[in-house]
């Protein structure tokens, strides 16, 4: 089993590399992010072509998630569903074949001290309840973007993004509350060392000069941990003529 995330930032602008790449690709579950359209533009149909069904969460202009999948889709959730702040569509939940995903969009926080940075780490604290009060029993993903790179192994130059956006020290320890001690980070179980990236600023030629953050991730439950061969970076996708600034993460799975 092949299972992906991507922010694809804006399915209307790329779909037809998202098609392209799924078709290539053929991922079993493919979450995408940033999808950037209500429910009715949603390319369902096109993916339908490639053997996939959608469980979409849109939004115009910004946010949305959507969960792909060749197999059926069911128990969908979308929202948190705690009397919070449901304007932006950043979370959607589904249950294939028995492993529970959860496909989440975390806020950008635009710069520590913002109000935006404040309802990111709140966002945060929302998601760590609903999946403590949520917590799957059996194998289960959560996986997306997260805004958050873990630790410097994740960052390009970690002395010049100390406490910046994305790695400062309350996002970081946000983020460690949700995935302790129930998640296993797929990526670090399988390649403890490997500096590799998921997201590169559009701007200062960022890309090519390997300027990037580990901030799409895909973490799992330990009884779909141990099912885990490999998780890749797909750094190809990338490039070429207006990509998305985010590459696919997919991870490969025994069964």
């Amino acid at each position: 089993m092949r299972i992906a995330t991507w922010n694809i930032n804006s399915i209307r602008a790329r779909e037809e590399r998202a098609l392209a790449w799924t078709a290539e690709n053929k991922p079993d579950i493919l979450c995408l992010q940033e999808i950037k359209v209500e429910d009715a533009e949603f390319p369902t149909l096109a993916f339908r072509g490639l053997g996939y069904e959608a469980a979409v969460y849109g939004q115009r202009t910004y946010n949305g998630v959507a969960i792909l999948s060749k197999r059926p889709i069911t128990d969908v959730v979308r929202g948190f569903g705690d009397g919070g702040d449901e304007s932006h569509s950043r979370f959607i939940a589904g249950t294939i074949e028995g492993i529970r995903f959860f496909n989440v969009y975390v806020p950008n926080g635009q710069a520590p001290g913002t109000d935006k940075y404040t309802f990111k780490i709140e966002w945060m604290a929302r998601l760590d309840r609903y999946l403590r009060r949520n917590a799957p029993s059996g194998p289960a993903a959560l996986l997306g973007d997260f805004n958050v790179a873990p630790g410097d192994l994740d960052v390009h130059d970690p002395d010049a993004w100390r406490e910046q956006i994305m790695c400062s020290s309350a996002e970081r320890a946000a983020l460690s509350r949700i995935v302790e001690p129930t998640w296993t980070d797929t990526l670090r179980a399988v390649h403890p060392t490997l500096r590799v990236f998921t997201w590169w600023d559009y701007r200062q030629l960022s890309f090519p000069k390997g300027k990037g953050l580990r901030i799409d991730h895909i973490f799992a439950t330990r009884a779909l941990a141990g099912r885990v061969k490999d998780v890749k970076v797909d750094r190809e996708a990338r490039k070429g003529k207006q990509p998305s600034d985010h590459a696919p993460v997919y991870a490969e799975l025994h069964g």
